[in-house]
């Protein structure tokens, strides 16, 4: 089963995802929560990951203390997979183990090392649509703020002919 892998460098603040194949994603099979890895692993050469997360699929999150890759219910406080709010409280919940298995539909992943290409395919071509469309924002603020204008200018030669009459 693929595996979609999103990537975040701490560096920039960015985040990427990617879709791996079977043949691809059977290679990071058995690594579990904190390893790193190689990018030649997931076809991204140059660059080094850290598994830090990642869900099977039925969406129950990955648990550094479960071991193992299949599911377990454990009993847990506030922490990963838990938002209760009461202090003290323990509620048992299904967690996925810490070891990437056939499972796994997605991993979360942190960049260690950069490689020379950018992860994502084309930077530029997805930039340059972001650009426009702030030109075309800017273009819609002068339009209105000169329509704006117009309105007062025309109101303030209005009042004076009404208070003659």
């Amino acid at each position: 089963m693929a595996i979609k892998i999103n990537a975040g460098i701490p560096s920039t603040k960015k985040c990427f995802q990617w879709e791996v194949d079977d043949a691809t994603s059977k290679m990071i099979f058995g690594k579990k929560l904190g390893q790193t890895f190689k990018g030649e692993l997931v076809e991204k050469p140059g660059y080094e990951f850290e598994i830090t997360g990642g869900s099977d699929r039925t969406g129950t999150p990955m648990r550094r203390d479960v071991e193992g890759d299949r599911k377990k219910k454990i009993l847990v406080v506030k922490s990963v997979g838990n938002k209760q709010g009461r202090k003290g409280m323990r509620i048992r919940k299904t967690m996925a183990g810490n070891t990437v298995g056939i499972e796994t539909v997605q991993l979360n992943v942190k960049v260690i090392k950069e490689g020379k290409t950018p992860l994502a395919g084309e930077p530029e071509a997805k930039e340059a649509p972001a650009e426009e469309k702030k030109v075309e924002a800017e273009k819609k603020v002068e339009v209105k703020t000169e329509k704006v204008e117009t309105k007062k200018e025309e109101k303030a030669t209005e009042k004076p002919a009404e208070k003659k009459e």
